[in-house]
């Protein structure tokens, strides 16, 4: 057992010798293949040994800017628990046009391992694995697996992107789902462009050295590009040693926002021709005006001719404003089906979305924007990060931060929150991905202002539960769910990815151990607005826990809480559940003449600080017929750090009180 603590002592150490460059490739040696766990994680299924990136701005053959990012890692895989998500490397790449467009080439991978005799032995990544693939018109991915992957094998990698898009300079993320024992990114940044760099996340950084390479750019001579200037650049080296794992753990927004990463800004950028200064970091009226003169935004939301025609029959005969509202929203959502694809830009225009009847998030909502303005009713459009793509960074106002848009409507004074993606949505209720801290709203006559992405829907599911115990010991009865506002918006999503309510009904049935259905009646209503109210005849058998004529029934039926999904014992980013939630269950037992209760449960509250919710029970009897109920509210949408270990705790009384029955006893 000390052999491998010794092993991962002389590597760290060796490793933090190596100065600021990368690392040679192709070389391994018999400490590292031969570690068996990493001594300051030992519950880690991997270890990033060293892990070296740069980017540098610089020229191709024709004297186009480039950056070119090399990223270059060396991975330890103690057991095959990780396979699956660090086995495989998948870039994401931006083609403007068939000009302009990033790429990724010098690919390479090798796996090493030791065979039955202890001799080390290596698989190379077949060129022929490496898979591009056209995702929309300007996206595309690379996607490769490291080769030959076991349990103890030490897999290196490195591959090259190119961007000529200065926007797309690369950060760096020191902190990922597996520890590191080193990591090293390094920039060249010549003088010509000037870009902001912010380290995010809780960790320090072990190393940071920057110093000047003069002359390190040099054009002219060819292009059309004057001879004989040059630059100097700052080459900068951020550095961390021993960084631990992230823990992703439920009810979190995206891990970009609490994961330790470097992030680059373009601030300003000198012509190369002419030395004019352009200022990149600009306040919001400078945003504003160019979204109003962007082809593919402002000039999208002034087309509100577009609608003369279209918009005649959907709002015949309709006088009042939210009639009107809510017809344009279901025109759109019925004429523009979302390809699943988020931007908050149009792909090719709103015309041609309305005439394809297809198109990214942003030709949908900033179709719904101007058709509902075309409609008479005042409505802006609204920028937003969705939860995945991480918060915005106010203090530096970027365009690029921005991966949605949704409308902002107006009616009878009351502002409503509009998407129209998902036909399923009703009328002011956003899905849950575009609930995320603030959006920017947007108007062609008034200057940009922030809103919390709130939403005043809950999440609500109410079960009642009335059974009654037969004289074999069985009971029967009927269970009702009852979902609520956003609830009823997700159980309507589930219901429509069966081919009918009979196939529903079958998987209802097979899904809750325990408890044998006979009939259903489910009623989804035609209005999206109104609750999906689902009635169930069911019968339980707990006559296999019968002893001494006495039955153990657990009156937790559905959806019981098995694990505590909070689990750290200490967690650095907020609880976020992106809207309040209500669970409620009643049920009800009627006992035959021969049967009696023989202990009653003992009612149980737990509340959390600042009215931030609660668990309770109650429990009542006549004797012949007991009630059984039971409650969880969640009031907060976020919770802070410090109220974690409140809501842990909350949880925790949930699952011990799940562990509860009644017990009838027959005379």
């Amino acid at each position: 057992m000390r052999k491998p603590a010794l092993i991962f002592i002389v590597l760290t150490l060796a490793l933090l010798k190596t100065s600021a460059q990368d690392f040679p490739y192709g070389k391994v040696d018999n400490d590292a293949l031969n570690l068996t766990k990493y001594a300051k994680d030992t519950s880690a299924h991997a270890v990033i040994i060293d892990e070296y990136g740069t980017s540098r701005i610089g020229f191709d053959n024709d004297y186009r800017i480039l950056i070119t990012y090399v990223r270059h890692e060396k991975i330890k895989f103690f057991d095959n628990k990780d396979f699956e998500s660090e086995g495989t490397i998948i870039e994401g790449l931006y083609n403007r046009n068939e000009t302009s467009y990033e790429e990724m080439s010098d690919i390479k991978a090798i796996t090493y391992f030791k065979d039955d005799n202890g001799n080390i032995q290596h698989v190379e990544l077949d060129q022929s694995k490496i898979f591009r693939t056209r995702e929309t018109k300007h996206e595309s991915t690379v996607k490769f697996a490291l080769p030959a992957l076991r349990s103890g094998c030490v897999v290196e990698f490195s591959y090259k992107i190119s961007t000529p898009y200065l926007f797309g300079f690369k950060g760096w993320e020191f902190q990922t789902s597996i520890p590191k024992i080193k990591s090293v990114y390094e920039v060249h940044i010549p003088g010509f462009w000037e870009y902001n760099a912010a380290l995010a996340g809780p960790l320090k950084l072990s190393f940071n050295t920057a110093k000047v390479e003069r002359a390190c750019l040099t054009y002219g001579g060819g292009g059309g590009i004057a001879s004989g200037a040059s630059a100097d650049c700052s080459d900068i080296v951020y550095g961390m040693n021993d960084v631990p794992a992230f823990v992703e753990e439920d009810y979190m927004t995206s891990d970009k926002n609490f994961k330790s990463a470097i992030i680059y800004q373009l601030v300003q950028e000198t012509d190369l021709q002419s030395g004019v200064k352009t200022k990149y970091t600009k306040d919001w009226k400078d945003i504003d005006n160019l979204l109003k003169e962007e082809s593919l935004f402002g000039s999208q939301l002034k087309r509100t001719s577009l609608f003369k025609d279209r918009l005649g029959p959907v709002l015949a005969g309709k006088t009042d404003e939210m009639e009107k509202g809510k017809a344009v929203y279901n025109y759109i959502k019925n004429t523009i089906k979302w390809n699943e694809h988020d931007s908050p830009f149009s792909a090719d225009g709103i015309k041609q979305a309305l005439e394809s009847h297809t198109g990214n998030s942003g030709d949908v909502n900033l179709a719904l924007v101007t058709a509902l303005n075309a409609a008479g009713i005042h409505t802006e459009a609204v920028l937003l990060s969705t939860r995945i793509n991480g918060v915005v960074n106010k203090l530096y106002p970027d365009i690029n931060s921005f991966n949605y848009v949704i409308a902002k409507a107006t009616i009878g004074g009351q502002s409503y929150l509009l998407d129209a993606t998902e036909p399923l949505l009703p009328f002011g209720m956003l899905p849950l991905r575009c609930l995320n801290d603030q959006g920017r709203v947007f108007s062609l006559d008034k200057p940009s202002y922030w809103i919390d992405m709130a939403t005043p829907q809950r999440e609500k599911t109410t079960y009642a539960i009335d059974l009654t115990l037969q004289d074999d010991g069985k009971l029967k009865g009927t269970l009702s769910r009852f979902s609520v506002g956003y609830s009823a918006y997700l159980k309507r999503k589930e219901i429509k990815k069966f081919n009918s309510i009979d196939e529903y009904f079958e998987h209802v049935s097979g899904e809750t151990h325990g408890i044998k259905f006979t009939k259903s009646n489910v009623s989804t209503t035609d209005s999206l607005d109104n609750p999906v109210a689902e009635t169930y005849e069911v019968e339980i058998n707990p006559t296999d826990k019968m002893v001494n004529n006495r039955i153990g029934f657990s009156p937790f039926l559905i959806e019981q809480l098995k694990t505590n999904p909070f689990k750290l014992a200490r967690r650095d980013y907020p609880v976020d559940w992106g809207m309040p939630s209500e669970d409620r269950y009643i049920i009800t037992v009627h006992l035959p003449a021969q049967y009696t209760l023989e202990n009653a449960p003992q009612p149980l509250s737990y509340g959390l600080p600042n009215q931030g919710g609660n668990f309770q029970t109650d429990f009542t009897t006549d004797g012949s017929t007991l009630t059984f109920s039971y409650i969880t509210r969640i009031n907060h949408s976020v919770y802070s750090t410090e109220e974690y270990p409140y809501l842990k705790e909350l949880f925790n009384k949930i699952i011990l009180a799940e562990k509860n029955e009644l017990v009838f006893k027959k005379k």
